[in-house]
């Protein structure tokens, strides 16, 4: 069970440690978590929502066309804006243009308002909240957000910085060889044991939860 057998396969297969450490994920300090502005979560949640069942790299090539589009996502305006303007952007070929992702808007920018206003901004909000509860956090973001159920909240987190694993096909592969996960992927007992997993790895190695996850994608695959 030990992690360190996981380290070595994933150094050998990246070409050594080195290159192993070179290509693992940054991560925020909490400071800079509570200081990005609550524009930029707004963006980050946005772009996560868009790409889910969608071509990445589209959504990443037309992103400074969605920035214009919807006016730096300022979520004080996007909170209570009017029906005519989604149903504008609808139209809008500088996006992509699905309505039901662009309804998800206004619904997670008054998440970010209200949340903000409890606890100063929504990033002090996510830099409060530990690690090792990343699943009390991704079930607070279905519950309260829009579309943020499956892993579109996962990848929102690494985006951002905040320190946390990803249940990509190669993490959970990986975690069912080690013998950690037999639930379903995207249930709340996948979620129970992927947790415990990390958090017990965190514990051997002092590692942040999200380099343990990518070094763990690294022994699955080619």
């Amino acid at each position: 069970m030990s992690f360190s057998r996981i380290y070595d396969q994933a150094s050998a297969r990246k070409g050594g440690e080195v290159a192993l450490r070179a290509m693992l994920p940054r991560v925020a300090e909490p400071g800079e978590l509570a200081s990005l502005g609550d524009d930029r979560y707004l963006s980050e949640i946005t772009r996560c929502i868009f790409k889910a069942g969608f071509v990445w790299r589209v959504i990443e090539r037309k992103w400074p066309d969605f920035e214009a589009a919807f006016q730096g996502f300022v979520p004080l305006y996007w909170q209570q804006v009017p029906p005519e303007v989604l149903e504008a952007l609808a139209q809008d070929e500088r996006i992509v243009r699905n309505m039901q992702k662009i309804r998800t808007v206004p619904e997670n920018a008054r998440l970010i308002v209200d949340t903000s206003r409890e606890h100063g901004s929504f990033g002090q909000f996510l830099a409060s909240w530990p690690s090792a509860d990343q699943m009390g956090l991704l079930l607070w973001l279905k519950r309260n957000g829009a579309r943020l159920g499956g892993n579109s909240a996962q990848y929102f987190l690494r985006r951002v910085g905040w320190d946390g694993f990803i249940l990509s096909p190669d993490v959970v592969a990986g975690l069912r060889r080690e013998e950690l996960l037999d639930a379903t992927p995207g249930s709340k007992k996948a979620l129970v044991q992927a947790q415990q997993a990390f958090t017990r790895w965190h514990e051997e190695t002092g590692l942040p939860y999200s380099h343990l996850s990518r070094i763990l994608s690294y022994t699955v695959g080619d």
